[in-house]
């Protein structure tokens, strides 16, 4: 897959190349028209790997100003030196931030080489405008009046506005270029991308003399025969027959147009999420009969300090959870990463076992998140109800919840809050894993911030010691977890006479002593109360290396299994004094009988 680009009269060839969640296609093409020379430069970038996801992929055009003597060169500069500074920048960087800082750096180059001339304006002075396509967002910076159309769903929109201003008998001049004054200001726009988008950017060679009727008409006369999306081909094509047309329309300037087409997008990463709802307002509390954006509350199913969860119904009649954050924190930046946070992991993870999320494209006027309504009762209820279950109805449930959490862990992400409360049963029981406040993602930690992030740790009764402790976590925090659970299933008591709660130390956890549970609850089988042990071990290393093994030792019988030494009779342990003892009472028995006899 390729395409050419025209920058400073030369053309090059080069691949055009996505990461697989975000496909684009993409064309251009530019002609020096009824001029001399052609002035416009135009060219597209996209890295491959790491630098797709962390800066995203380029297209920017130019047009030098025709009354400065170095337009040409001006717009080059812009175009190329653009494309190799923006990937430069920092990856922490937002879009913005980074683009505005190589602008000014090249508004100011541009500006001290035009001070040779008189008047600025004969310099090195050009128009500017790029669209940077991250991960599922568009980011747009234009200034001077090359412009940028989005096409979608049939209608044709002109997303940037002009920077002229008119003077007598129509005459125009540029208000705003790049090497027109020290200081620059920049349009930026940020928007949310759409499959089947279709972009394009052209010098006002071309759009000074086709009307929008022309403009769609030769977009849309290639979308026939059901065709929704274009190709690297009808792009470049597109971008071709634009250009021509302006050129057979009267155009004396020169003429550049490029096409891009959004044929696929990635999964929403956090930092749009963010983007799209850092300006949102917290609702206010709320209350049976209150409406918001259509949904209606039916009643209250939960409030904290933290956040509240309502039941609500939406026109269809369709119920579900809203879950909204609390007024008490709304000035507190690390909480509202963390509020994102949920909503976004529940939108990655794909299980049967995990609560869905509801609201993943529907718009908001305020900041909070749907799940799925789950008739039915927690497990903590479920223990309640059940105090002597049926040992394969428990490892039943157990498997349900082992395969919620490996989806998790398949996304590097850790639950940390995994209890009673936050599993659910339906009806049918199906298990349901939900409540994602606690979660650990391995890619967001990493990522270094201003902010002090909102930490949060499990239950005491349920969280590994190495959690409570705030050591390093891995998988074998979820394994304790689950192990808790299972160990209060079986036996209707948590584990270590639940005491591990008082635990603030190393020394506190290692002096808690394991009870088994087959001294609880008879019908436990030796060999499923040793896995049910080794998983609660204080270090991490003394357990299973995961759940999926932790369960099969829970669901495999072994024929021939003994005690621990601790635990053995003296029978298991040392059989042959066992019986020399038991010989010597029971003569000592006999001698008595004789003696009493006599």
């Amino acid at each position: 897959m390729s395409r050419s680009s025209s920058i400073d009269g030369e053309q090059h060839s080069f691949p055009f190349a996505t990461e697989v969640q975000l496909c684009l296609s993409a064309g251009q093409f530019s002609d020096k028209g009824a001029k001399a020379e052609n002035e416009d430069a135009i060219g597209i970038r996209v890295p491959s790997g790491h630098l797709l996801t962390s800066k995203g992929a380029v297209s920017a055009i130019s047009d030098g100003v025709s009354l400065a003597e170095k337009g040409a060169a001006a717009s080059a500069i812009s175009v190329s030196n653009f494309l190799a500074d923006y990937y430069s920048t920092p990856d922490l960087w937002s879009v913005k931030k980074a683009s505005s800082k190589v602008l000014t750096a090249l508004n100011r180059w541009l500006y001290g080489l035009g001070q040779d001339y008189r008047d600025a304006r004969r310099g090195y002075v050009c128009t500017f405008s790029a669209l940077v396509f991250k991960s599922c967002h568009l980011h747009m910076l234009h200034i001077g009046d090359s412009r940028i159309y989005r096409y979608r769903e049939g209608e044709l929109q002109r997303l940037s506005c002009d920077h002229i201003s008119l003077v007598g008998n129509g005459n125009k001049y540029l208000a705003r270029a790049l090497g027109l004054d020290l200081n620059i200001d920049v349009d930026y726009q940020s928007i949310a991308l759409a499959v089947n988008d279709i972009y394009l950017l052209m010098t006002d060679g071309v759009h000074d003399v086709l009307c929008d009727i022309d403009i769609k008409s030769k977009i849309e006369a290639r979308l026939t025969n059901g065709k929704i999306a274009f190709n690297d081909n009808d792009c470049e094509e597109v971008s071709q027959q634009l250009v021509e047309s302006a050129i057979n329309s009267g155009s004396m300037d020169n003429v550049s147009c490029q096409c891009i087409s959004v044929n696929a997008l990635p999964e929403q990463t956090l930092d749009d999420l963010h983007r799209s709802f850092t300006q949102l307002p917290f609702p206010p509390p709320l209350s049976a009969g209150m409406r918001l954006d259509g949904y209606t509350v039916l009643k209250i199913l939960h409030q904290s300090q933290r956040s509240q969860v309502y039941l609500v119904k939406d026109v269809q009649g369709q119920l579900a959870c809203m879950k909204t954050p609390s007024l008490n924190y709304q000035d507190d930046p690390a909480y509202i990463e963390r509020f994102l946070l949920e909503s976004w992991v529940g939108e990655r993870i794909n299980s049967a076992q995990v609560i869905t999320i509801k609201d993943k494209a529907r718009p908001k006027s305020a900041l909070y998140y749907l799940t799925e309504y789950i008739e039915g009762i927690t497990l903590q209820r479920w223990i309640q109800l059940h105090p002597k279950p049926d040992i394969q109805v428990v490892l039943g449930i157990l498997n349900q919840i082992e395969a919620g959490l490996r989806a998790f862990h398949r996304k590097e992400t850790l639950h940390q809050d995994l209890k009673p409360e936050n599993i659910l049963i339906d009806n049918n029981g199906q298990v349901k894993i939900i409540d994602f406040g606690a979660c650990y993602i391995k890619g967001i930690a990493e990522i270094s911030t201003s902010l002090e992030r909102d930490s949060i740790l499990g239950t005491a009764d349920y969280s590994a010691p190495e959690v409570l402790l705030r050591y390093k976590a891995s998988y074998q925090v979820d394994l304790y977890s689950l192990a808790v659970i299972a160990f209060e299933m079986l036996t209707n008591e948590l584990p270590f006479k639940a005491k591990q709660a008082d635990c603030l130390l190393d020394k506190d956890f290692k002096r808690l002593r394991y009870i088994p549970s087959y001294s609880l609850n008879p019908l436990i089988p030796i060999w499923m109360d040793s896995a049910l042990q080794k998983s609660l071990k204080f270090d991490p290393k003394d357990r299973h290396n995961d759940t999926s093994e932790w369960l099969y030792e829970m669901n495999t019988p072994v024929r021939e299994w003994h005690k621990p030494v601790g635990e053995q009779s003296l029978l298991e342990k040392h059989p042959l004094a066992f019986w020399q003892i038991l010989s010597g009472l029971l003569l000592a028995i006999i001698m008595l009988l004789v003696v009493f006899s006599e």
